[in-house]
């Protein structure tokens, strides 16, 4: 019993081990919106794939929860769609089908009773900010989370960055500075070790990331996406 017992216990791990998790972002439309759709790509060992994640419709900032599988040779993807991270046990208020082949995720969007609603596109690729020039100075705040950013880029090369944040009651901060810039298909990115700032061009918004950045950081702080508007207007998601 116990050989088999050790049997069962390799024989899953190396199914876990062949397994590869990652991030993936996509840009595109949900009908005559633009969308950024992000997932937690969850690969198995033959090759399909387990998805997780949202998409964010602009300018109107909705947020839309999906998860669901994606196949292994035609890249048939399908995504149950609804208004919770939590999609399991519920129906679902509408579903996304296509095909994510060749960096191209295209299909169409359901209702929840099978209705043809929209077609949707999204790209892996997005556009070039080597152009990007600006100069922001905003204070977005939501809820406990308060924070400033200012960021100078001009002909889409850094000349200064800072971001602080603060939450509430506690008083933890973040603060953010002396980034330098590293070479970045499809938008802009600064890094200071491991922390990473990176500029997303939306269309409507530019959007300001920060990723492992916890150095800079109190135990509760956090920096939350910034979206920057052609004005030079910022916003953070809704909660």
């Amino acid at each position: 019993m116990r050989w088999l017992l050790a049997l069962l216990l390799l024989c899953s791990c190396s199914v876990l081990a062949q397994e590869k998790s990652e991030t993936q972002e996509l840009i595109g439309r949900v009908g005559g919106r633009t969308a950024l759709l992000r997932l937690y790509v969850t690969t198995r060992a033959d090759g399909s794939a387990r998805l997780t994640g949202d998409y964010l419709l602009l300018p109107s900032m909705q947020l839309h929860y999906v998860e669901g599988d994606r196949s292994k040779q035609l890249g048939v993807t399908y995504l149950k769609e609804g208004d919770s991270p939590i999609l399991y046990g519920r129906p679902p208020t509408a579903t996304l089908q296509g095909r994510w082949a060749d960096g191209v995720y295209k299909g169409g969007r359901f209702g929840p009773s099978g209705q043809p609603r929209e077609q949707f596109e999204f790209r892996e690729s997005f556009p070039a900010m080597d152009g990007y020039s600006a100069r922001v100075n905003c204070e977005p705040r939501q809820g406990r989370y308060e924070s400033s950013l200012a960021y100078d880029i001009e002909a889409g090369k850094l000349k200064g960055l800072e971001w602080r944040s603060k939450l509430a009651p506690g008083g933890h901060t973040c603060a953010v500075g002396g980034l330098a810039q590293q070479p970045f298909e499809g938008g802009l990115r600064f890094a200071a070790g491991k922390c990473v700032v990176t500029l997303r061009d939306l269309g409507e918004f530019v959007r300001v990331a920060a990723e492992d950045c916890s150095a800079y950081c109190g135990s509760d702080a956090y920096l939350e996406p910034v979206f920057v508007d052609r004005d030079g207007g910022c916003e953070l998601l809704p909660r």
